[in-house]
């Protein structure tokens, strides 16, 4: 006996046998049991979402000899032909492959007759976005003044290259990409009922791969049912879809835990090996990131099918929770900008490095940074000996730039954000950010501002922060005082090279020139 593909095997059959859309099942059931059935529908979304199930089991409710209801009885004639493709009153049409105007007049000549054997005369039109002007000119007609025995399905991956009045005159339906629990459940469902072996974890991994696609994942499960002997496991998953194993991400974070750069860059080069896809890694990284997060905030978080709970609870426990978020920042930007890494092996160790750059000096094992810089006399004016409320110790209050960092990080509006530049940090304790406002802005201040720069840093951090602004001179320089002096001094040193140019000297001494010297500008970065 031939064999069938899964994704065709357990096609839906009615409403009830899908999973997810509900947005979508929930108004079509209602209609059909009310019997306000409307003459064109459009039903739109990304590939193996089930646009084209949904129509097929909407012609069948439509079509079954039962009477129009949202449960098709599947036994009458009606649904079995249906089923099977062999329904002359429902003619499934693929745009892609009828654009011309002539294939759609053709099509359209027989929607005045009466239905051979059904209750309707159903247009199933596949990829309708495919269709050329003149074809939707056409079918504009027939869908302004429908007969009453005719129903139009259409669907599309792109609504948006629809003509307006065409979409005017459908009811429209947008189906969402499925949920990775959900696919995972149902292929997990669909292999019990097949009595086929599974591990959940290779259908996890199928289930992301799948990019919310049902069809896609079933796709995938065939091959890797072939792949693995009739079996789903683990292994196989990630050698075909060339993952590498979960261990060495794991190991990955527990060296950035540990600030071993040696050991780290030594864990990226073994992975060469593999020949991986370093995109992917990232990603893996990024998601053992996020559910560490996860176990951070609530410690009652049971782990999911890919990484151990245990494992989770270990690193959760050795990493601190800004380590946590800047890892992952730092994790999904480096898989952002991987093709423009000159090899993406090249990219991927950057990325780790860049996880280690940030974290305090001393930290990380096997890296070491030019000798800091002679510290310039600052601009800032020197604080009162009686500030309006004494500082922490020093050993509490992070460095001014960590401050700075932390604030362009965060998502502030335009007042807040003035209000956040222009204080500097006095200590952080648990729970608690205490910061010094510079007198000269102390307008910026308002009680609403203060709580939107709480909020915020409470969803960068992960954890709930209460914001004390106190009035005073900064002990250190605020972000916008040090985005100032840098910018005096760019501006300085822009004026001083210009003043040392040969060119601008000789034009000086032959012509009388003189520079306008607020005219000078720093160059941009490249």
């Amino acid at each position: 006996m031939a064999y069938t593909a899964l994704a065709r095997k357990w096609r839906p059959r009615r409403f009830s046998e899908m999973v997810g859309q509900e947005h979508v099942l929930r108004p079509l059931s209602n209609a059909l049991a009310s019997g306000r059935v409307h003459h064109a529908f459009l039903f739109a979304g990304t590939r193996g979402v089930g646009k084209t199930t949904v129509a097929r089991i909407l012609a069948k409710c439509l079509n079954c000899e039962r009477g129009v209801s949202a449960e098709p009885c599947l036994e009458c004639a009606s649904c079995r032909e249906i089923e099977a493709g062999r329904s002359i009153d429902l003619i499934e049409v693929d745009a892609a492959s009828r654009t011309k105007v002539d294939d759609t007049r053709e099509l359209l000549d027989n929607v005045q007759y009466a239905p051979s054997r059904s209750r309707y005369k159903i247009y199933l039109i596949d990829e309708v976005h495919m269709l050329s002007a003149s074809s939707f000119n056409a079918l504009l007609k027939t869908l302004e003044e429908p007969p009453p025995h005719v129903k139009f399905l259409l669907a599309t991956t792109d609504p948006q290259r629809l003509p307006v009045t065409v979409l005017s005159r459908c009811l429209q339906f947008n189906l969402k990409r499925l949920s990775v629990a959900l696919i995972s459940s149902r292929l997990a469902h669909i292999l019990a009922a097949e009595q086929l072996a599974f591990e959940p974890s290779a259908l996890q991994l199928l289930a992301q791969a799948a990019d919310g696609s049902m069809r896609d994942a079933l796709s995938l499960l065939d091959q890797l049912l072939a792949f693995g002997d009739g079996a789903a496991r683990e292994a196989e998953s990630r050698a075909m879809l060339g993952a590498v194993t979960r261990d060495h991400v794991e190991r990955i974070a527990s060296l950035l835990a540990t600030g071993n750069a040696p050991a780290l860059l030594d864990a990226a080069e073994a992975l060469d090996e593999f020949a991986p896809d370093y995109g992917q890694i990232l990603d893996q990284l990024a998601a053992l990131l996020e559910r560490i997060a996860l176990q951070q905030l609530l410690p009652q978080y049971a782990g999911d099918d890919l990484f151990p709970i245990a494992v989770v609870s270990e690193l959760a426990a050795r990493i601190s929770r800004e380590d946590v978020q800047l890892y992952y920042q730092t994790a999904i930007l480096g898989r952002r900008d991987l093709a423009l890494a000159p090899e993406p092996r090249t990219g991927f160790r950057m990325t780790l490095i860049r996880m280690l750059a940030f974290r305090p000096e001393g930290s990380v094992q096997g890296l070491t940074g030019a000798p800091p810089a002679t510290a310039k006399p600052s601009a800032v004016p020197a604080a009162p000996a009686t500030p309006a409320a004494p500082a922490a110790p020093a050993a509490d209050a992070p460095a001014p730039m960590e401050w700075s960092s932390l604030v362009a990080a965060l998502e502030l509006d335009g007042p807040t954000r003035m209000l956040a530049l222009n204080c500097a940090l006095l200590a952080r304790s648990a729970g608690l950010i205490r910061l010094t406002l510079d007198p000269h802005n102390a307008t910026a201040h308002t009680r609403a501002r203060e709580q939107r720069l709480a909020q915020a840093l409470s969803r960068h951090l992960g954890e709930t922060v209460r914001v004390e602004i106190v009035a005073g001179g900064a002990v250190v320089a605020t972000p916008a005082q040090a985005e100032d002096r840098a910018a005096q001094q760019a501006l300085a040193a822009a004026r001083a090279a210009l003043a040392a140019d040969p060119t601008v000297q000789a034009l000086q001494q032959r012509f009388g020139a003189t520079v306008n010297s607020e005219s000078v500008r720093p160059r941009k970065p490249a």
